[in-house]
């Protein structure tokens, strides 16, 4: 083979990698009968011991939902939505890319790439495309557009899952410059939360010339020294302010009560064959990722409404039932094990911060423009939780909004 020829097609192969792909969901009618005999054949444990969540996700509320899961949940509800909208695929890096890419109707409509967390998919952030791409018919003007990009991360959803080891979030952060680059984008915005803020966080430390801002609603705020007090349970130091005491305490207790599960990803994410096995074992493990959380679904299952429904709840752990992505995704954890999620990580680039009451802790103001010395917008919100995006849309929207305004000129 002559070298013209093998760089021919070399360069082929390189287009065709390159190719951005139409996708659409179809999940066979068997697999939800099969996810449905699963669920409905559970084999059950007692009840905890004690009257309240110490123990763990309750029996009550896994039952609540598996009845409900087993019987009345319509997935193709679900599949319906995300067909409606321009769904496609891309390999980046020899992996499969799926997203989400709605253009805004009005001009000069910012590029935004919006990252979900775990246990996630982008199913969280279907509630806020409508908002930010048109603007005007919720509240907003049409300077104020987003044409939206949602990637499912590397391991989840209907993105491909990693064979080997290296796709960790300072690995996903130069992914999301490549595809915005490769669907036209010269500048950009980026927003996350849960992984999504570590992500957009790391993006913020690359510096890509092409990205103009983040936007987070879990900032990596802690200066180190206090995370590590934190970690280590030791008291609050003396000298904080009443806010930085807060979320210092509020650290201490997520550290200490409410992240098993990021141990057991962290350390050993291929012994849960568990939750890829049982669908209840799975939604089980997804309910039991913070306290404020885990209560909202708790009161959900229980008949009362607010913020999320159990469809909501639901679609987001189907698709990782329907994907068996219940393994693939922990492996993230494993990826950035001990490198720090909620310190200050050194970004320099402009940063939008949105605080919600119920997020794992209220990242305080003067940690926020320390963390980020070009602070654009910080705000703390009146209601809302981990789950933002997926929670308060249009809260969330206004603040995506308002935290990006001044870098539009």
């Amino acid at each position: 083979m002559t070298t013209a020829v093998a760089q021919h097609e070399k360069t082929t192969q390189s287009a065709d990698a390159a190719a951005i792909r139409p996708f659409r969901v179809h999940v066979p009618e068997a697999e939800l009968i099969e996810l449905r005999r699963r669920i409905n054949n559970t084999k059950w444990p007692e009840r905890e011991t004690v009257t309240d969540a110490t123990q763990g996700v309750q029996l009550a509320t896994t039952q609540a939902l598996a009845g409900y899961w087993g019987t009345e949940y319509d997935w193709r509800k679900c599949e319906a939505r995300l067909n409606a909208l321009p769904q496609f695929i891309t390999e980046i890096d020899g992996l499969d890319i799926h997203f989400i890419h709605v253009r805004s109707k009005h001009e000069n409509a910012l590029p935004l790439i919006v990252t979900h967390g775990w246990p996630g998919s982008v199913v969280e952030q279907l509630k806020i495309i409508e908002p930010l791409t048109n603007p005007t018919a919720h509240g907003g003007s049409a300077s104020d557009a987003f044409d939206v990009v949602i990637p499912s991360m590397p391991g989840y959803g209907y993105s491909g899952k990693p064979s080997t080891s290296g796709w960790d979030p300072d690995h996903i952060a130069r992914a999301w410059v490549v595809l915005m680059k490769r669907l036209g984008y010269t500048k950009f915005v980026a927003q996350g939360g849960d992984w999504g803020a570590v992500i957009v966080d790391l993006m913020g430390v690359q510096a890509a010339p092409e990205l103009l801002g983040i936007h987070t609603n879990m900032p990596g705020v802690f200066p180190n020294d206090l995370d590590k007090a934190a970690f280590s349970g030791a008291p609050a130091p003396s000298g904080l302010s009443a806010d930085e005491r807060v979320a210092y305490e509020r650290l201490q207790f997520v550290y200490q009560k409410g992240i098993a599960y990021g141990f057991q990803m962290g350390l050993r994410p291929q012994t849960l064959y568990g939750i890829s096995d049982s669908p209840v074992g799975l939604a089980a493990y997804f309910l039991d990722h913070d306290a404020s959380s885990y209560a909202l679904i708790s009161r959900v299952f229980a008949g009362e409404s607010e913020g999320l429904t159990r469809d909501d709840i639901l679609d987001n752990i189907t698709i990782t039932w329907l994907t068996n992505t219940a393994l693939s995704g922990a492996r993230l954890y494993w990826e950035y094990w001990g490198k720090g999620y909620f310190n200050a990580k050194g970004v320099n680039i402009p940063v939008a911060v949105s605080v919600f009451p119920d997020e794992l802790y209220p990242a305080p103001q003067s940690w926020a423009e320390q963390a980020y010395p070009k602070l654009i917008h910080y705000n703390k919100l009146p209601k809302g939780g981990h789950f933002a995006a997926f929670e308060q849309p249009q809260l969330f929207s206004e603040e995506v909004r308002a935290g990006f305004r001044s870098l539009r000129s």
